[in-house]
């Protein structure tokens, strides 16, 4: 069978499988079922299945997935989260668009305890949003910076879907968990810039007001007992990490315990709590081992059927540059990120595009923060963003779903700012990381 026919099958059947859908997981079973049949020999080779399956996801690099979920769950369910929010929301004051700045200030905070980007934008939503609203917030200006600053989440440690990538490409954790540290910030101030410059020109936008009529010191006082101690935690995960004293794996299970301390500490953990960020731990991860399982079978079945092979070698045939090559990558990400969701995306491509890079001798840590920037403005692209239907789900009824369609444009653009500006100068992403080597 020809390659490109073979292609056609394989992706064919997961997307012809997903678009009723059928689970993640599942589509790609049903593929590796065909392929088997197609490509491997007939049903002799499905006694195989099960033994590759607990291979791919029998591996130790695997674990910092469910231990940075429940580092996360942990602070969410017991409540911590939500008072180092509201302490946020006393401190900043006088500035114009102030509840959209304690959005992105909260919201990049929670980031660097939960890799969870839904989880993020449903708590900012559902604390904040009804706030902006009650003060005469424009819909459009409330939820941007929501939905925006929820996907932060996919690119600072604890990064789930980070460690997933890694793991898949069959590269070093640490150092990819590292190198979104310096490009979420820096979209997190693009995102400030521009919410004082539009608050300030629109003012009816964002009305002002003075939240309160406290001394600076109360304000302070919060900050200080709810935010700063909960840093502490982000400084363990990351700081054993950039230390060498901890890998991926040591680091998560030290965040956990950290979590566990800190919500004891603030008296806000009872055994119902913890198992129920256990239970929440244990659905998120076994849905993401069973995706895991068939997406390696999945890549294994292209590679034997020449797929993987026959597509690296007309690339080569078109004689591009690597610079060429991954933008359009890129951009087939970005147009992919339009209807599908983010580990799908993942599944379907890197089984190509990890091959096709290392052909063309591109960076891989460079790549794969690349990867992870798109996979954040694939949260936000109409029509079918995870985060606009998150966010439509917490909008109060009257927002339709193009307001919040148009809420996500202004930045979308600010994160294909920074995507550019990566592209271009690579060591914005990798300078840090290699600090670590």
């Amino acid at each position: 069978m020809a390659w490109p026919v073979a292609m056609a099958l394989m992706l064919g059947i997961v997307c012809f499988a997903m678009a009723p859908g059928l689970p993640v997981a599942f589509a790609f079973l049903l593929a590796n079922i065909v392929g088997a049949f197609a490509f491997l020999g007939g049903s002799a080779s499905l006694s195989t299945f099960a033994a590759e399956c607990m291979q791919a996801i029998g591996r130790f690099s695997l674990t910092p997935i469910p231990l940075f979920i429940l580092m996360g769950e942990i602070l969410f369910q017991s409540g911590v989260a939500l008072n180092a929010i509201a302490a946020v929301d006393r401190l900043i004051a006088r500035v114009p668009g102030r509840l959209s700045i304690v959005t992105i200030f909260g919201g990049t905070l929670f980031s660097t305890l939960s890799g969870s980007t839904i989880a993020n934008t449903a708590l900012l939503g559902n604390v904040l949003l009804p706030q902006m609203v009650e003060r005469g917030y424009a819909p459009k200006f409330a939820m941007g910076p929501i939905m925006a600053t929820g996907g932060i989440a996919m690119l600072i440690p604890p990064s789930a879907l980070a460690v997933l990538l890694a793991s898949l490409a069959e590269q070093p954790i640490a150092a990819l968990l590292i190198a979104g540290i310096v490009p979420g910030i820096l979209m997190a101030m693009l995102f400030v810039g521009y919410v004082v410059v539009r608050s300030t020109v629109s003012p009816h936008l964002a009305p002002s007001y003075d939240p309160s009529e406290q001394e600076s010191g109360s304000r302070w006082r919060p900050f200080l007992v709810q935010v700063v101690p909960l840093l502490s935690i982000f400084a363990v995960v990351v700081g054993s990490i950039f230390a060498g004293i901890a890998s991926p794996t040591e680091s998560a299970a030290l965040g956990c315990v950290a979590s566990t301390i800190a919500c004891a500490a603030y008296r806000s953990l009872s055994w119902q709590k913890l198992v129920k960020a256990a239970v929440e731990t244990a659905k998120i991860t076994t849905m993401i081992l069973f995706i895991i399982a068939g997406s390696l079978t999945f890549s294994q079945v292209l590679a034997v059927s020449g797929a993987t092979t026959g597509l690296i070698a007309a690339m080569q045939g078109l004689d591009l540059g690597a610079l060429t090559v991954v933008i359009v990558m890129l951009l087939i990400l970005l147009f992919l990120g339009a209807f599908m969701d983010q580990v799908s995306m993942l599944l379907l491509t890197l089984p190509f595009f990890i091959p096709l890079a290392m052909q063309q001798g591109v960076e891989m840590l460079w790549f794969m923060v690349l990867i992870l920037l798109v996979m954040e403005i694939s949260l936000l692209t109409p029509p079918f963003g995870l985060l606009l239907f998150v966010m439509k789900g917490v909008a109060p009824m009257r927002v339709t779903l193009i307001q919040v369609y148009a809420a996500a444009v202004p930045f979308v653009v600010l994160e294909l700012a920074v995507l550019a500006l990566i592209v271009l100068v690579p060591s914005v992403a990798t300078w840090l990381p290699k600090l670590i080597e």
